[in-house]
């Protein structure tokens, strides 16, 4: 289509060159034939001329010679009028010829420059065609490398957010999140979320989230255009608003640096969206909904943490009831002992008073043994109503379960069972599938800040950097 007009102006080219010289070869044509017919008529002239002068030169012996010559000179005048007139015909032809051919040549030409005309119009339209080609080619071209470098940059982010996906051994796992809030309860968590989230809807209400920049309008209506506008706004809103509520739930302790990542990249990626619109979120909202994962997210380990101590006073509180149980039992069994002996000690003493000889040495040896055990069951029932009224009395073990944890992995535990091994079997028979080994089982008057202060020790070596609470430790122990 680009290249009809050029072979449309060369065939004309040619047509005008072949026509000029058709033309120029006419012309020539004409003129010789014109000087042909004058050279013949001026030879035809000079041929009568000569033979006049013959016959004059025949008949100057005439006498009447002056009648002859001038009958001669008019006949040769008559002659070259003749011939004149036929020339001067000739010429008037020739000239008109000559017109005629101007003419046409005249015509030609502006025939030849109306085709060129067009000709070079046509050029021009199909130049200026060929030109809005190419600017919408090379703008298409500048989109596809646009949308290409956008390709790549949401490729290059959704790579980021699929490795953060996938990264669920982040570095928080390791305790490195540090609280923004420091609330005692779980309960101020939840009142600061309710404040925080009241904040986001008056932010929504006042039109303050999300902004749109431009006044657009609609079929030259600035209402439809301010519809058009909210509607925008609220879309914005609900599609910024779910992305985060679906997320900011499934915080978790090795998850949060994931999350906030996730909300940022909504974040740019909704405000992408907007931006041939002229709307925006806030940078002011954006930081509402992180402090709103902040607070989710501590609120659910403090409410984790407040679960477990419930959960490990609930755990205390049955330990200490079962050994006071067990302590009870004790001093019933030591004082049903001491009963016992007491009986036996008093039967005895009568018998040796009646006894004599062998019998009474043989008594005398069980009094002695009697008494010995009377003292030992004495000494029991002492010590189980010691035990009962020091409340913070108890033992501190520590064991380990390869089988189930691996080496190097310790717990360190308190009990306040008269038989401190009852606890470790307990502890093997329900929650691991092997048993525990003891290595060392220490007893105090306050078991309590003895196991405290061991926990306070071993910190840094502590298994659940999270949940301080387990009383797992990973160090080296040769006991």
């Amino acid at each position: 289509m680009i290249f009809f007009p050029i072979i449309l102006s060369v065939t004309a080219l040619s047509v005008v060159v072949w026509l000029l010289i058709r033309h120029k070869r006419e012309t020539t044509k004409i003129k010789q034939d014109h000087s042909a017919k004058v050279i013949q008529l001026e030879q035809d002239h000079s041929e009568k001329v000569t033979q006049l002068e013959q016959d004059l030169s025949r008949f100057s012996s005439i006498s009447n010679i002056e009648v002859e010559q001038e009958r001669i000179r008019l006949s040769i005048a008559e002659e070259q009028r003749k011939a004149q007139e036929v020339i001067e015909s000739e010429q008037r032809q020739a000239q008109q010829n000559i017109n005629a051919l101007e003419a046409e040549q005249e015509r030609i030409r502006l025939s030849i420059a109306e085709e060129q005309r067009k000709a070079q119009a046509v050029i021009e339209q199909e130049r200026k065609e060929f030109k809005e080609v190419l600017i919408i080619l090379n703008q298409q071209q500048s989109d596809i490398e646009f949308q290409i470098s956008n390709a790549r940059g949401e490729l290059t982010a959704l790579e980021k957010e699929i490795t953060i996906l996938e990264d669920v051994k982040n570095i928080q796992s390791f305790g490195l999140y540090e609280p923004k809030y420091e609330f005692g309860t779980a309960v101020e968590y939840k009142v600061k979320l309710d404040e925080l989230r009241t904040k986001q809807k008056s932010m929504i209400k006042e039109g303050t989230a999300i902004i749109c920049t431009a006044e657009w309008v609609v079929d030259g209506r600035r209402t439809e255009g301010r519809q058009m506008e909210t509607k925008k706004i609220k879309l914005m809103a609900r599609a910024f608003n779910g992305e985060c509520d679906s997320i900011i739930p499934k915080v978790r302790y090795n998850n949060y640096f994931n999350i906030e990542k996730r909300i940022e990249s909504a974040y740019k990626a909704i405000n992408k969206l907007g931006e041939p619109f002229h709307c925006h979120i806030e940078y002011n909202y954006l930081e509402l909904k992180i402090d709103e994962l902040r607070l989710v997210h501590e609120y659910e380990e403090k409410r984790q943490i407040e679960m477990e101590e419930q959960r490990r006073i609930r755990e205390q509180i049955r330990d200490e009831e079962r050994a006071l149980r067990e302590i009870e039992k004790a001093r019933q069994e030591a004082e049903k002992e001491e009963e016992r002996y007491q009986k036996a000690l008093d039967k005895a003493r009568r018998e040796v008073e009646q006894a004599t000889g062998a019998r009474q040495d043989k008594l005398q040896s069980e009094i002695e043994h009697i008494n010995k055990l009377l003292a030992e069951a004495q000494m029991n029932k002492e010590r189980a109503l010691s035990r009962a009224q020091m409340t913070k009395s108890g033992h501190v073990y520590i064991i380990s379960n390869i089988g189930s944890f691996g080496e190097n992995v310790y717990k360190v535990g308190m009990t306040r069972r008269l038989e401190p091994t009852d606890r470790v079997r307990e502890l093997g028979d329900a929650s691991v599938p092997f048993r525990f080994d003891i290595h060392a089982m220490i007893y105090s008057e306050n078991a309590p800040e003895l196991e405290n202060e061991i926990h306070r020790v071993l910190e840094k070596q502590s298994v659940n950097r999270i949940n301080t609470r387990k009383e797992f430790f990973n160090v080296q122990c040769n006991a």
